[in-house]
């Protein structure tokens, strides 16, 4: 049976052929229109959404040729199938030029035909879902959707929106888990070859002894296991963009294999006598001292020089403290959405605190996977602090300085926190809370009112009784 959400539109100046396709289209689950010339098939097309146009070559108001070209010229143009009786391979090659995704020549088995429209719309299908997933991919990745409310990567994004045309190698730098492969895809979905494909790879997870045909592909025979012939990663990227992250992990044999790739732009692979020219962006990264390796001879000077064209150098987490509040938002909404059925979480004051105060040694990725887990184990829609796990819970001395410092707070800015944190600590009590800050509460009044005007109003229950202004 066919799709029945699926509308096929009948070309037919035959009227006995029309109203046979129109009947067994019809039986087969399909909706079906019919017109009896190109001129009114055209009209329907255009006035109305249709999956597939059969149509027949010759008509004589406008003929197959001239529908197709019309028809592949609007905005969501249908498959199109050609029905001909002069089977010739150069009227199929013209069909196939001007748009047309297949031909049946008369005389030809209804059963024949309708595998073909079955094949013919299974195929636009599976376009379709390609393109809207591309279109997703590219807004995922578009610079809006990265989280950025910090200066350093206000200033990363900036310098990727300028490289991002450029066909120059990227070195990204930066301590593991900071989105290195993040920063790599942004720069390839922003860029011309955006189309085009991006292959990611991590060089230490490849075996050493197969990255050569991992990268580069193989023939037949090439070695004991090589059975069949495959293309390497390099030749499937082939007018997009390759990721090589943890590029410090290459051997000195096969540095001098990448270099001249990134020179000639051609690759051979294992077992070939023949050379294959490639137009591919490389993107590399690493969080190892690539200098320092080169002082040391384990890193090719010429082929750092190749990579290391242009640099982006990713901050680390724990100096950017701007950004982890958004970032954790960010991720409890993708998390949310998977739930089953999806949820809203949002994140208590008190978490929030931890969320700052913590170092983030593992970075962006650490924060994800802290608040995964917190999603597991959070009782409602609520993440709250015992719902992270002990290490990011456990304060250390010093912890609440370290994080003013690295979140670049004025003295107002500590003065003002530092306020609230103890009246919260007095169950917002002003005057006990005046007593610990040493101030008369004519003072802590006044200062509670200003950071009110500023838009920063402070939690407070009303104090005992006997408790006054005066």
């Amino acid at each position: 049976m066919g799709d029945p959400a699926a509308t096929v539109l009948v070309v037919e100046d035959d009227d006995a052929m029309r109203e046979l396709l129109v009947e067994e289209l019809g039986d087969a689950g399909y909706r079906v229109r019919a017109a009896p010339g190109g001129h009114q098939g055209l009209e329907l097309a255009r006035s109305e959404r249709m999956d597939l146009v059969i149509t027949d070559l010759r008509m004589p108001d406008l003929d197959g040729f001239d529908l197709i070209r019309d028809v592949g010229a609007l905005p969501d143009p249908p498959h199109i199938v050609m029905i001909t009786a002069f089977g010739s391979i150069e009227t199929a090659i013209k069909a196939v030029k001007l748009g047309a995704y297949d031909y049946i020549t008369k005389p030809f088995e209804l059963e024949e035909l309708l595998l073909l429209v079955e094949k013919t719309l299974a195929e636009r299908t599976l376009r379709r879902q390609v393109a809207r997933l591309q279109r997703e991919v590219e807004r995922q990745f578009g610079f809006e959707n990265v989280i950025a409310r910090s200066e350093a990567m206000k200033e990363v994004l900036g310098l990727v929106g300028r490289i991002a045309t450029s066909t120059a190698s990227v070195r990204i730098t930066g301590e593991s888990g900071t989105g290195k492969e993040l920063i790599a895809r942004a720069i390839h979905y922003n860029s011309p070859r955006t189309k085009a494909p991006f292959v990611a790879v991590n060089l230490a997870a490849v075996p050493e002894t197969l990255i050569e045909s991992e990268l580069f592909g193989h023939k037949r025979g090439a070695f004991t296991d090589a059975r069949t012939d495959r293309i390497g990663l390099f030749a499937e990227a082939d007018t997009g963009s390759i990721f090589l992250d943890e590029i410090g992990e290459l051997a000195l044999p096969l540095q001098a294999k990448l270099l001249r790739v990134l020179q000639e732009h051609e690759l051979r692979p294992l077992g070939s006598t023949k050379t294959q020219r490639i137009d591919v962006r490389v993107i590399a990264a690493t969080n190892r001292n690539l200098e320092s390796m080169l002082a040391d001879g384990s890193f090719r000077e010429d082929l750092y020089y190749r990579l290391n064209v242009i640099q982006v150098d990713l901050p680390p987490l724990r100096s950017r403290p701007e950004d982890v509040i958004p970032l954790a938002e960010h991720f409890l909404a993708g998390v949310g959405q998977r739930q089953d059925p999806p949820r809203r979480f949002r994140i208590a004051p008190e978490a929030q605190q931890l969320l700052l105060a913590y170092a983030w040694p593992g970075n962006v990725r650490e924060l994800h996977n802290v608040l995964e887990r917190g999603v597991a184990l959070a009782r409602g829609d609520e993440l709250r602090a015992d719902d992270l796990p002990g290490h990011v819970r456990e304060r250390k001395p010093g912890d609440f300085l370290a994080a003013a410092v690295a979140r670049r707070m004025t003295m107002a800015d500590l003065e003002r926190e530092y306020i609230e944190r103890v009246l919260e600590d007095e169950g917002g009590n002003k005057t006990r809370a005046a007593q610990r800050l040493g101030l008369d509460r004519k003072t802590l009044y006044r200062k509670l009112e200003e950071y009110a005007r500023q838009g920063a109003p402070v939690a407070a229950a009303d104090d005992g009784p006997g408790d006054s202004r005066a």
